[in-house]
């Protein structure tokens, strides 16, 4: 089964249900399980998309994001080779994907430091997933300029 975006009627309102979902867990074994099942959850990602034109770059793991739409409604396809990054990707597009281009500049992503990923992420994770959420806003920002 997979998710399309957004599943919530707001940035806010998916940080808010993301936040609550990862309350849930206990411990970090169990929320790393949780962002695992998440990656799972990501929209079909065709084979053809995996190019180095499509590669996010400043992460340590393969990583394929593909914008479409403009500056009304931004979506963005993504997928990782690893699972646990797939997950965070996951999070990201449920917040960013299918909103507007100044919604998406408009919304910090609180909710990393919300649910404790920040402190739990290996500075490598942490980089890759600053490169995501910085190619989202870069993305948004040039749909504006057009």
């Amino acid at each position: 089964m997979t998710d399309t975006f957004p599943l919530e009627p707001t940035p806010e309102a998916a940080q808010a249900a993301i936040g609550d979902e990862f309350a849930f867990f206990g411990d970090w074994s169990e929320r790393y399980q949780y962002l695992i099942d998440l990656g799972r959850k990501l929209p079909e990602f065709p084979e053809a998309w995996k190019t180095e034109e499509h590669r996010l770059h400043g992460c340590q793991s393969m990583v394929w994001i593909v914008p479409s739409g403009d500056a009304r409604r931004l979506d963005f396809a993504a997928i990782s080779d690893s699972a646990i990054v797939s997950g965070l990707i996951y999070l990201a597009l449920r917040v960013y994907s299918g909103r507007s281009a100044r919604e998406i500049l408009d919304t910090g992503a609180d909710y990393i430091g919300a649910i404790g990923l920040a402190k739990h992420l290996s500075p490598t994770r942490s980089n890759g997933l600053a490169a995501l959420l910085a190619y989202i806003r870069e993305q948004a920002q040039r749909a504006l300029q057009h």
